[in-house]
């Protein structure tokens, strides 16, 4: 859907290749009450930054809560709309309503069928097997998938 797409600029025609590349909470970042979506355009880092406060109106006016997956794919799916509609003018932050936040997340929901639908987000390390990792948290150094074997031995594991 929205996590890997080619659009073409309004302006130039130009074709641009738009790829999620992270998540980031901002709050550790920039000291800002938002999550920070990141998607490299033809290479440019380009950021949208998405208000918490549209998480919390999510969940009071629907009961639905916006995961990581239907985050990105909404700001995608913005930034898409910023492009062909001649918004996009090559800066690097771009920053969402709440409206705009709820209205994007709720049209990938309706375009998805469901939130079970989304499309799941890359693996940016190419290192990395997501299957090896599939049900495990792959920085929790008690899971054996951490240590790259199904079940470690004792000398393998550590002890929280």
């Amino acid at each position: 859907m929205y996590e890997d797409f080619t659009v073409n600029d309004r302006w130039t025609g130009e074709p641009l290749h738009c790829t999620w590349r992270g998540t980031v909470v901002a709050i550790a970042t920039r000291h800002a009450d938002a999550t920070d979506i990141r998607f490299a355009v033809n290479g440019r880092p380009v950021w949208i930054a998405m208000p918490n406060l549209a998480w919390v109106r999510m969940k009071r006016e629907t009961g639905h809560v916006i995961t990581d997956r239907l985050a990105a794919q909404a700001a995608g799916r913005y930034l898409k709309s910023i492009i062909e509609s001649g918004y996009d003018n090559g800066r690097e932050m771009y920053t969402m309503t709440v409206d705009e936040v709820l209205e994007h997340a709720n049209a990938v929901v309706r375009e998805a069928g469901s939130t079970d639908k989304l499309p799941y987000l890359p693996v940016i390390n190419d290192d990395i097997k997501p299957e090896k990792f599939l049900g495990e948290l792959p920085g929790d150094p008690g899971s054996a998938a951490y240590f790259g074997t199904q079940n470690p031995d004792e000398n393998q594991t550590v002890k929280l």
